[in-house]
């Protein structure tokens, strides 16, 4: 049974589209704390964050320039590693005991400041937190995109795992990982059919790709994402007016949604206001629909083509004592 007392084959998903308070890592846990304990009142089972989401995507880099040694990036990037997420220091202590008290599994998005490359490097990370608050997994992202590249290292295949929750198999990518073929048929490989996606913001990111993998896949597909207004950056922010120079009124435009295992929307992209939207799904949709098509299955052929995937975490150094 899920921790509702529903129907084994069902589970009830929770969308919460937050807004960060910008590179305030403290007043943002607070939120996603909030939503934790909504949901889990609610009797949900899951609750998704989107990308980046404590403390926030690093906009700042293509609206200050990317001139080398620039003074600008160096106060926001080390702004930016002070709020970061760092696991080893607990930063995620009160999530993981929300998560338990409430029962309710968490994927969420965050900047990470890992102790074991160093602890000057950031990474943009993907946190499986389980019903009983233990971080079963903490996913990497292995490309950052475009201009991330200034400020967010490459990742590894640590992450790329799937876990059990009710009759379910989930797991997780971040962002344009999304587009890539084979991080998404690695999570096939192990069982998923139920996908985690997660975006800093904007239907432009989600409104396609949501029911493409869905149909791909076979899968449910929950794409979470965060909003963000010139009224999210803190008055202290450095270079806020900079930042803001350009008038936008939005600069993460949300776009939540979900579809089904047959790429129809059970929630369609959602608006660009902070909101939580839940929704139940039935596993039974999934065997239904891999009745003709099963990626990893009977419409497989491990004969002709297999995928390896390294999962040892990445280090510079190996140590024996």
């Amino acid at each position: 049974m899920t921790g509702t007392g529903k129907h084994p084959d069902r589970l009830k998903v929770a969308l919460a589209q937050i807004a960060p308070v910008w590179l305030d890592r403290e007043r943002t846990l607070i939120k996603v704390l909030e939503r934790i304990e909504e949901v889990g009142s609610a009797g949900c089972d899951l609750v998704a964050f989107g990308e980046a989401a404590v403390p926030g995507y690093p906009f700042w880099i293509e609206r200050t320039g990317a001139e080398f040694d620039s003074p600008v990036h160096k106060e926001l990037h080390a702004l930016y590693l002070d709020q970061a997420v760092q696991v080893e220091a607990g930063h995620l202590t009160a999530v993981c005991e929300q998560a338990r008290r409430f029962k309710v599994a968490v994927y969420l998005g965050l900047v990470e400041r890992p102790a074991d490359r160093g602890g000057h490097s950031l990474y943009c990370s993907l946190a499986h937190i389980t019903r009983d608050g233990e971080i079963a997994s903490l996913h990497r992202k292995l490309m950052p995109t475009h201009d991330e590249r200034l400020t967010w290292s490459p990742g590894d295949g640590n992450g790329l795992r799937t876990h059990p929750l009710g009759a379910f198999t989930v797991g997780g990518l971040n962002c344009w990982e999304n587009w890539m073929p084979l991080p998404r048929a690695a999570l096939y490989g192990l069982g998923e059919d139920l996908h985690v996606a997660v975006w800093p913001g904007g239907p432009h990111n989600t409104r396609e790709i949501t029911p493409f993998i869905a149909r791909e896949g076979r899968s449910y597909v929950m794409s979470v994402s965060c909003v963000t207004r010139p009224e999210d950056f803190p008055p202290a922010t450095p270079h806020r007016d900079t930042i803001l120079a350009r008038g936008e009124k939005l600069f993460a435009a949300g776009g939540s949604c979900l579809a089904g295992p047959d790429g129809n929307w059970l929630i369609e992209p959602l608006g660009s206001d902070e909101t939580l939207v839940t929704a139940e799904i039935d596993h039974r949709r999934i065997r239904e629909e891999r009745q003709n098509f099963d990626p990893a299955g009977h419409y497989s052929r491990p004969d002709v083509t297999r995928l390896h995937i390294n999962r040892r975490r990445q280090s510079t150094v190996s140590t024996t004592d």
